[in-house]
């Protein structure tokens, strides 16, 4: 998910805010003013209004601090992180890669439900000098209703079904009792589907029998769990079928390069329809990777400042395009790209640029692991392309 608003780097990690993010801030607001004045009465609208806005700014710092938890431990743990985007349905840590060991896995999930439990703690320890009188009960309302909240995120986390934290808690513990990271994390997907699923039955009963809306907000979540633990399934049966697959096995050697000092006016012109692909990287004099042009990028470009603006200028800089070397897994470079919004990655050696990877050779790879499976079928459309956007 792309971010709507940039909120800089934060322990020197991206964050940005989705514009459904509005949307948990609305839900807070409404239901504080709607049911504080009932349970605190005797204040004035404005502070009513002062002590729902709080809660969810504060709410939101929550979610912030949970995800920028796995952030700091996966980085500890060797992880690159992309960046953490808050939306509606609360935060996504965007890791390019997955924990090498299956103890760096456990800290990586378990970190982020103990930052809301301590964050719960302290909201909770905040309320309660103003719980004894009816001056700061409203303090003490907003504070302990921060906490709960706190508490109900950690606690929903640990759930043991992917994409939730307990479900990467429960993919540690399968691999390391299995030894199968793919085969872990499989089940934990699996068991995600059937709780989105609950989730879902549940939200339609409780519409059903007519105890509010609340039950469209537990089948939105439930879809949601439902779709990601899905894909996260499919890519846990792509990284099995391509185990022993290696980057130089399947990248495309010796790719097409341009001159990043040409205007794009002039590159579209005279290579765009000669040339048939839709990525080219730019290299230095040495071979060096400058950035990654696509054609998606090309089309950004207004068409009236196409004859001033140079490609070197429109291109993906390069520490943000996935780079690999030749005896990289393909497995362990995948989740990388997922991540990467141009979907390639380009192949480095000695410093010098050697091959592309693109989702045609993902899906080309796909198509000959399951040749050589024993049911010899091939999976329709292939994997890689669900993974990976756009093609060389």
């Amino acid at each position: 998910m792309k971010a709507t608003l940039s909120l800089g780097r934060i322990a020197g990690v991206r964050v940005g805010l989705h514009w459904s993010v509005l949307g948990i801030v609305a839900i807070l607001v409404s239901l504080a003013l709607a049911r504080w004045p009932v349970v605190v009465p005797g204040h004035s609208w404005i502070a009513y209004a002062i002590a729902a806005v709080t809660v969810a700014v504060l709410f939101v710092g929550s979610l912030l601090a949970h995800e920028l938890a796995h952030a700091v431990m996966a980085r500890k743990e060797g992880v690159e992180v992309g960046g953490i985007t808050l939306w509606l349905l609360g935060g996504i840590a965007q890791l390019r890669g997955d924990a090498s060991t299956p103890g760096a896995s456990l800290r990586i999930a378990v970190v982020g439900p103990a930052m809301s439990f301590a964050l719960a703690v302290i909201f909770g320890l905040i309320s309660l000098p103003f719980a004894g009188g009816d001056d700061g009960l409203l303090v003490a309302v907003t504070f302990g209703y921060l906490g709960l909240i706190n508490l109900v995120l950690a606690v929903f986390n640990l759930i043991p079904a992917a994409p939730l934290d307990g479900g990467r808690i429960l993919r540690a513990a399968l691999w390391k009792w299995r030894g199968d990271r793919d085969e872990a994390a499989i089940w934990s997907a699996r068991a995600g589907r059937v709780f989105g699923f609950a989730l879902i039955a549940l939200g339609a009963v409780w519409l059903f029998v007519g105890a509010g809306a609340d039950g469209l907000w537990w089948i939105l979540i439930g879809l949601f769990i439902v779709t990601v633990a899905g894909a996260e399934e499919q890519q846990a049966e792509l990284s099995s079928s391509l185990r022993d697959v290696r980057v130089g096995d399947v990248m495309t050697r010796d790719p097409e390069t341009i001159d990043g000092d040409r205007t794009v006016a002039d590159f579209v012109r005279a290579d765009v329809l000669a040339r048939k692909h839709s990525a080219y990287p730019i290299v230095d004099e040495g071979g060096g990777v400058r950035g990654l042009v696509t054609l998606t990028r090309l089309k950004r470009v207004p068409a009236d400042r196409r004859e001033e603006v140079t490609l070197a200028e429109v291109a993906c800089p390069p520490d943000e395009i996935p780079m690999t070397s030749r005896n990289e897994s393909l497995t362990d470079l995948l989740p990388r790209m997922a991540g990467c919004e141009d979907g390639r990655a380009l192949v480095v050696e000695d410093g010098r640029l050697i091959g592309i990877v693109t989702s045609r050779d993902i899906s080309h790879a796909v198509s000959v692991s399951d040749l050589n499976s024993p049911g010899g079928g091939l999976h329709p459309g292939g994997y890689g392309a669900d993974l990976v956007t756009g093609r060389r």
